[in-house]
């Protein structure tokens, strides 16, 4: 966990498939895969900062009223060490079939029955959002 460092705050989005997968993508420069999503710009809420992400990293089209809130976290950040990662997740329709585009190097998507198993994952992916989402499909169930 990041101590008393820098904390960057991030929008997240959760993209799930028909088959229960999340999009994935892993930026630039990176070793680990992540959700879609960034920092606000100045004057942009959370939810404004996901739609303008989803679209910039994967051509993807969604309004905020199409985002529904997942949780807010707080914990390390992928990739600026000694950094704490506030991060609001939203969960989001997937509206087409990903491009990538912006800073993204690659796409996959992730089984969340076998997320345990992938080292490759950032640390608000498994530490927070996969347990979420699996809580979530099992209320469902």
């Amino acid at each position: 966990m990041a101590g008393s460092g820098p904390s960057i705050t991030v929008t997240a989005l959760c993209l799930l498939d028909a088959r229960g997968r999340l999009v994935l993508v892993r930026k630039r420069g990176t070793s680990l895969f992540m959700q879609p999503g960034g920092k606000p710009e100045p004057g942009e809420d959370a939810a404004q900062a996901g739609v303008r992400e989803l679209f910039e990293e994967l051509g993807l089209a969604a309004t905020v009223g199409d985002l529904e809130p997942l949780g807010r976290w707080r914990g390390p950040a992928a990739n600026e060490a000694d950094t704490l990662l506030i991060a609001t997740v939203f969960l989001c329709p997937l509206p087409g079939p990903p491009i990538i585009g912006a800073e993204i190097e690659e796409l996959d998507w992730l089984d969340l029955d076998v997320a345990p198993l992938r080292h490759d994952l950032a640390p608000l992916l498994t530490d927070f959002v996969v347990p979420a989402l699996l809580a979530r499909r099992g209320q469902r169930a």
